[in-house]
């Protein structure tokens, strides 16, 4: 069995692998492109960022019903438990399927069908993190937010994600002052793309409590002097990361530095059918190419729960970090 972990940094709409959506598309009367899975698994091959935002986007028109939001989401869970995922703060992205004329509704009692009986049906707690897309205007997050008021009891938090470059933070304060006066939890991706400045502007501008990815904190010392003093946690995708050139090869990857430096730092998947692993595949490249001790990944497994937003239950935060601290490698 795996070590125990959290995955913190996870699109829902990323784990759509190619032969769900052929049985979705199937189920919905929607034509893809694509001959089939194998010609769509070819497709999975990206030059940046926006090359594979095109793809993600297009490759939702298979999600329609709530009981095919239930299954991506199942789907993702039985997987998830499966590489030692005992806790799941789950993003969601519904402003891609408002403008395609899916309601709220729909996208959040789908997945919280799943999510809702994951600890009984996998062994796995979640959270669901709503997440506005930066590409969009601000009035659109705002609009979104409206549109989730009904779900709050099950929505933990908000997220900011989609193409980073050119829309920084700040372009949402508002947004995010609007959820923290709700009692909603914050994080946002920063530092991916964008420089630095955006890392602090997330934290400063938006009150974020996490930062997603975070790379290019490295940049700034005083920046990471801020991150280590204040144990903003940092949720690194390494797989992701080399897939879409932030870095060039795995064994290239930041994170031995970042450890080094005392961030608190976790490893997680991001859009693992897209990007060629699920968070436990990810665990077991970075300790090869990066030759990571176990010491190491016990830090990245206790990190990941120390950084989950379970507050709310510090008994079960407490029990996954026993399991942390019992497992023994192969």
């Amino acid at each position: 069995m795996p070590i125990p972990k959290a995955e913190l940094h996870l699109h829902i709409e990323g784990t759509l692998e190619p032969e769900l959506a052929f049985r979705l598309a199937e189920r919905n009367g929607v034509k893809l492109p694509y001959a089939d899975t194998e010609e769509l698994r070819a497709a999975y091959r990206f030059e940046d960022l926006q090359s594979f935002l095109d793809l993600y986007y297009e490759l939702m028109a298979v999600l329609r019903t709530e009981r095919d939001f239930a299954d991506l989401a199942d789907a993702y869970l039985a997987r998830a438990a499966a590489q030692g995922v005992r806790h799941a703060e789950v993003f969601f992205d519904p402003q891609a399927h408002l403008a395609r004329g899916v309601a709220m509704d729909t996208v959040v009692e789908g997945l919280w069908r799943a999510l809702g009986s994951s600890a009984e049906n996998h062994g796995v707690s979640t959270r669901l993190i709503m997440c506005f897309l930066r590409d969009e205007s601000a009035e659109s997050a705002l609009r979104t937010l409206e549109a989730a008021r009904p779900h709050l009891d099950r929505i933990t938090g908000v997220g900011l994600d989609s193409a980073e470059a050119g829309h920084p933070p700040v372009k949402f304060r508002e947004v995010y002052e609007a959820a923290a006066a709700l009692g909603l939890r914050r994080v946002a991706h920063a530092g991916e793309e964008g420089p630095p400045e955006y890392i602090t502007e997330a934290l400063d501008v938006l009150g974020v409590e996490r930062v997603d990815h975070g790379l290019r904190c490295l940049e700034d010392a005083a920046l990471v002097e801020r991150l280590v003093r204040e144990r903003i946690p940092l949720t690194v995708c390494p797989l992701s990361n080399v897939r879409l050139r932030a870095v060039d090869v795995l064994a290239e990857h930041p994170l031995p530095a970042m450890l080094d430096a005392g961030l608190m730092c976790t490893v997680n998947s991001d859009d693992p059918a897209y990007f060629g692993g699920y968070v436990g595949d990810t665990f077991d490249a970075v300790r090869e190419a990066l030759d990571l001790t176990e010491g190491r990944l016990r830090e990245l497994a206790r990190n990941s729960f120390l950084a989950s937003f379970l507050e709310d239950d510090e008994e079960r935060r407490a029990r996954y970090l026993a399991e942390v601290d019992a497992y023994t490698f192969d």
